[in-house]
């Protein structure tokens, strides 16, 4: 259970990562900074912590494992509708719709968030691997 969330949470970082670095390409090309946000906020939450997370399931022994499949879940779910509300909000591609935007957006956060908390509880029921 622990290398498949190990694994499952690096490949998710590292599509986060390309899309991240995409964006950071994208913008220096057209020399306009209007994706920043989004593209810091998917390089951090999205591929930062996911990975970090990926690594800490691979180097210890967690006994909460249905825990760790939740808390796992809610950071990609989180990660993603964060990056995408964050999209939609500065950039607009679908006009000003706030019943559309902050749903994903403030819904993505909170999930997140909630996933941070679920990893600190996670913390406390593992162990390091021998």
């Amino acid at each position: 259970m622990h290398d498949v969330w190990s694994k499952r949470l690096i490949r998710f970082a590292a599509i986060f990562g390309l899309v991240g670095a995409i964006l950071g390409s994208h913008m220096a090309g057209a020399g306009s900074l209007a994706f920043r946000p989004v593209h810091a906020h998917i390089l951090v939450v999205g591929w930062l912590s996911l990975f970090a997370w990926g690594i800490y399931y691979k180097a210890f022994r967690v006994k909460a494992t249905k825990l760790m499949a939740l808390q796992g879940w809610t950071g990609i779910i989180g990660a993603a509708g964060l990056s995408i509300g964050l999209w939609m909000q500065y950039l607009q591609p679908f006009g000003d719709s706030k019943a559309l935007i902050l749903p994903i957006y403030i819904g993505g956060g909170v999930i997140l968030l909630l996933s941070f908390f679920l990893f600190l509880l996670v913390t406390f029921s593992a162990e390091e691997k021998k």
